[in-house]
């Protein structure tokens, strides 16, 4: 099991960006992570190729992935699609997969590997509540204090209590309590005690989403990991995870409520942005309601300069994205799951921290490399 690391950004260095020698390996599964010695990116048949051809045409992976022959067989740029390979190896990236219309166009360092997703765990745990919302296990508008929800000393006020479950979806409870795995900006950012009521003010808050964990057990009777190996890992065919790869993380003397971490392959978070860029429908089962997808990727507070926030999901801004409409769910200093829902692509970005030395801001110049590469 990976241990879980604490990461700082660091400011992307631009000194030494120098030409690097960009690989891809194009196997005819896409079952095993692309090797440093394979072809370039640029390499392989570039006669357009129709995705419904490739695989067995659904659009979706069976045991593994459908891989494109190149992708200029898709209608790629691959020089641009190279530059942002490039790119990564700069960065020291771990892993980049790319889903073009449910076929794999750029598979690039290694895909099958488990890290730790950090706090990408809570997209999937939003998906976790509008499973078990739909089937009237989890009522968004129950409070902290009418599910029994405190914590230690200094135990939540009244006030604080009147949060919803909803409120905490949000990160908009109110409740400025410690947490467990909480860095140090997120600390040195959290706001007093008090200072707003319930569901006013937008915080990215570790205390909301831990309690969640804790909220979900208690109203399903299921673990975190056990549920979501029942109902997304086998569903969706994941190759790597199970409920063996989440671990929790108890910091008793901040708080009761644990973070609930997942290892998991680039290969397989790669399934779960699909499902939701198909509306939460897997072939022929609908295994997120589609009113939640649409719920949970809506920007309810505005994030950052890049973002908006949903229901644990990062939801872009237009402008910040070249014009594209995305949703992401991010974690570290790197780990991201992008939806790009008006070119219908999954974009994976995984961070291996014994090589990593980029930041946030070389992860999405990444990412807009991809985009203009399409």
């Amino acid at each position: 099991m990976s241990q879980l690391r604490t990461t700082h950004a660091r400011w992307w260095r631009r000194a030494g960006l120098v030409a690097a020698t960009t690989v891809v390996s194009w196997v005819a599964a896409c079952g095993g992570e692309s090797g440093i010695t394979g072809p370039s990116v640029c390499s392989g048949p570039s006669d357009p190729v129709d995705p419904a051809d490739l695989g067995d045409g659904s659009g979706y992976p069976a045991a593994t992935w459908a891989v494109a022959p190149s992708p200029a067989s898709l209608g790629w740029d691959c020089e641009r699609l190279a530059d942002a390979v490039a790119q990564a190896q700069v960065l020291g990236s771990g892993a980049l997969l790319v889903i073009d219309r449910g076929v794999v166009v750029l598979d690039w360092g290694t895909a099958s590997g488990e890290l730790v997703v950090q706090s990408v765990r809570k997209s999937f745990m939003s998906a976790l509540y509008g499973i078990y919302h739909a089937e009237g296990d989890i009522d968004l508008a129950l409070t902290m204090e009418q599910l029994g929800i405190d914590d230690i000393p200094p135990s939540l006020t009244t006030e604080e209590k009147q949060a919803t479950v909803e409120m905490l979806l949000k990160a908009r409870s109110g409740v400025y309590h410690e947490a467990a795995a909480e860095s140090q900006s997120m600390k040195d950012a959290r706001p007093a005690r008090g200072s707003h009521p319930p569901g006013t003010f937008w915080y990215y808050n570790n205390w909301d989403f831990n309690a969640l964990g804790t909220i979900f057990t208690q109203l399903t009777g299921l673990g975190t990991f056990e549920a979501l190996e029942q109902r997304l890992a086998v569903p969706l065919q994941m190759q790597d995870f199970a409920a063996s790869d989440g671990f929790y993380q108890y910091e008793l003397e901040l708080s009761e409520h644990p973070a609930y971490h997942l290892n998991m392959s680039a290969r397989d978070m790669a399934r779960f942005g699909l499902l939701f860029l198909r509306n939460g429908r897997w072939r022929d089962q609908q295994i997120v309601p589609q009113a939640w997808v649409t719920q949970s990727t809506t920007g309810y507070s505005d994030a950052a300069l890049w973002w908006d926030y949903g229901y644990m999901w990062w939801v872009g801004k237009p402008a910040a994205w070249d014009g594209h409409e995305l949703y992401a769910a991010l974690g570290g200093s790197g780990h991201m799951i992008a939806v790009v829902t008006d070119l219908d692509l999954v974009i994976v970005h995984r961070v291996d921290y014994d090589t990593w030395r980029g930041d946030w801001f070389g992860v999405y110049s990444v990412i807009k490399q991809i985009l203009a590469a399409r």
